[in-house]
């Protein structure tokens, strides 16, 4: 049975976070004013952001972490940035160092000069006798970026752009160790204190059981350990850590669960798990089938998790090109803005196609017959802001006929309500969104097509890079958190439509924007399951920026970036995501004063009612007008 949330107060205070949790990954922005003053950097809204979504706004407790790691291995004029991995932070120092002269000696160790501009710090447990739960382990868990202060935004940039950044809760508990004395710097441990490094990539069917940042699956792994194995050697004992985690963090959680939390959530992105159970069952449970994704030799070892859903797309993007070599990509329709920018700055380059159109496929074609050859075709289904859906049949022909892999992500039409895993090679997704609903944790996943021509070349890449930095508490929360996925996607899909025919029915309305609408619906409809509908995301525009602005101040709604949520949310989002660059959007049909909803889990005749009421505001600003 699903109940309603809690929503946040409709009148949020500016800046608290949504809901109002130390995790949360939305922020209150409760009117159109504070919405511009926030892009216009004003005091008045900066001065009270206590939250923000995490890829845009470095959480409070991360921002800290930072500072401190800093203070202790930097300069007075230098700051650091918190990754989950050597790798990832590795990706981000050459980042930084494109347009310096020292990228040919960028990736540096610690052990590099003192005043270098460029360095990377690991951090690791320390070993402490009178701590069982952390002797023996070696595995990097914290990986700083050390760079000087004017490196600050392009640090920013890589940070959005990529999704590599460690979570809060990673941070949250290895500051606390930090601070403790037990989390310390690689090069300050005696190297006969440090055991082997198992960095654990690659599927994880073909894994042991790993360290503490990268605890794998499946859940037989947990119970047959060979004593003779290496890895045995740095198997955390739940007993003890669980102590340790409750007597030194502050919590009663049993970070050793995240192994299954693990599976359970890719056994329901597989679709082979949809009843509402809990764990313990979760793993167990027979084979539902895949009645979801119906692709021959499909499973859950073809799914991937990532700590956020761009970090999804942008080691996708970037498997592909070590698995392919350096070709442009596409980007079809309006896309969500960090997808076209990792497109473009990472690689060769990007052809983009904004409008995702028939027109647009045919120049692709004509290209494709001139010998262009490129790597991968990106698209959303359906596409956000707007809820187009690209013609992911003809696609499919293209890409076949001329060689180019495919990438398309579900996070707005979710795979409850479209299959569109035939039609790729890869899919990715947000797990941030509908499939968690809480917003209170990160994830994403990548999952590949075994049909795909390029699936056994894509999982060889993959054995060599792909890093599992899921940190453990997010797992767990986020399999907490899904559920009562498929339940929650059935009441949403419903208000989502009747939150629609309130507002087509009103004559201050200048255009509704959801796939059941759209001129683009066959295309949906080719990929919609029998029993899906169009999703929980729609947008709206007036015939003027003070009607827009009407509305949305006096919807009783909560107001901020994000969607999916249990809870309605709302927000101008083309003025949060393309503030800087409204006339570029414009000339997509993407207009500046468009609100987008994302529908949430309450009463729906509540939710008709705070529409009409807000409609009626609207109404009365016309006829004072007139």
């Amino acid at each position: 049975m699903i109940v309603a949330p809690t929503a946040p107060s409709i009148h949020g205070e500016l800046g608290q976070a949504i809901p109002d949790t130390p995790h949360a990954v939305s922020v209150s922005l409760p009117s159109w004013k504070a919405n511009v003053g926030y892009e216009e950097g004003e005091e008045w809204v900066l001065s009270k952001m206590k939250n923000g979504y995490p890829r845009f706004f470095i959480h409070t407790g991360i921002q800290e972490f930072a500072a401190a790691v800093a203070r202790k291995y930097g300069n007075s004029d230098e700051q650091a940035m918190l990754f989950p991995s050597t790798a990832a932070a590795t990706r981000c120092l050459a980042f930084l160092a494109r347009d310096t002269a020292q990228k040919s000696t960028a990736v540096q160790s610690l052990a590099t000069r003192p005043n270098d501009d460029l360095r990377i710090v690991d951090l690791i447990l320390q070993n402490k006798a009178s701590h069982p739960a952390i002797a023996g382990s070696s595995k990097t868990i914290i990986s700083a970026v050390i760079f000087p202060m004017s490196k600050d935004t392009n640090a920013k940039t890589f940070w959005q752009h990529s999704g590599e950044g460690v979570s809060s809760r990673r941070a949250e508990f290895c500051f606390k160790a930090f601070e403790e004395g037990y989390l310390i710097s690689r090069n300050h441990v005696p190297s006969e204190n440090i055991p082997l490094d198992r960095t654990c990539k690659g599927p994880r069917r073909y894994q042991r059981k790993a360290s503490l940042g990268q605890t794998e699956e499946p859940a037989a792994a947990l119970r047959a350990e060979d004593s003779s194995s290496p890895a045995s050697s740095i198997s955390l004992d739940k007993q003890d850590y669980a102590q340790f985690v409750e007597e030194r963090f502050g919590r009663n959680l049993d970070i050793s669960l995240a192994a299954n939390a693990k599976l359970a959530v890719r056994r329901r992105i597989a679709g082979s798990l949809t009843a509402d159970v809990d764990l313990p069952e979760a793993v167990v449970m027979p084979s539902e089938g895949t009645a979801i994704r119906k692709v021959q030799g499909f499973s859950e070892d073809d799914i991937y998790l990532y700590p956020c859903g761009m970090n999804s797309i942008f080691n996708t993007h970037r498997i592909l090109l070590k698995t392919r070599g350096p070709l442009k990509s596409i980007s079809f329709g309006f896309p969500y803005i960090d997808t076209l920018k990792i497109l473009e700055k990472w690689g060769p380059g990007c052809l983009f196609y904004g409008h995702g159109s028939s027109a647009d496929l045919d120049d692709l074609e004509n290209r494709c017959k001139r010998g262009e050859k490129f790597l991968a075709l990106f698209c959303e289904f359906p596409g956000n802001p707007l809820l187009k859906s690209p013609d992911l049949r003809r696609i499919r022909k293209l890409a076949d006929q001329y060689d180019f892999a495919v990438v398309v992500d579900e996070t707005i039409g979710n795979f409850m309500n479209v299959h569109i895993l035939p039609a790729a090679d890869v899919v990715v997704s947000s797990l941030t969104k509908v499939f968690s609903g809480d917003s209170n944790v990160m994830g994403g996943s990548s999952i590949l097509n075994p049909r795909s021509r390029y699936y056994h070349q894509i999982q060889r890449t993959m054995t060599h890079e792909y890093e599992d930095n899921y940190w453990p508490e997010d797992a767990i929360y986020l399999e907490r958190n899904s559920r009562d996925f498929v339940s929650r996607n059935d009441r949403i899909n419903k208000n989502a439509e009747a939150i629609c025919q309130v507002l087509k029915a009103s004559p201050y309305v200048k255009e509704i924007y959801y796939p059941k609408y759209s001129p683009t619906r066959p295309f949906y409809d080719e990929y919609r399951h029998p029993t899906g509908g169009y999703g929980g995301l729609l947008s709206v525009t007036f015939h003027t920026t003070a009607e827009a602005a009407a509305f949305f101040d006096v919807l009783e709604v909560a107001k901020g970036p994000s969607l999916g949520t249990n809870f309605t949310l709302c927000s101008p989002y083309v003025i949060l995501a393309h503030y800087n660059e409204l006339d570029w959007a414009a000339q997509f049909g993407v207009e500046a004063d468009l609100i987008r909803i994302s529908v949430g889990l309450e009463d729906t005749e509540e939710l008709r009612g705070k529409c009409k009421r807000a409609l009626a505001t609207v109404a009365r600003l016309e006829n004072a007008l007139l």
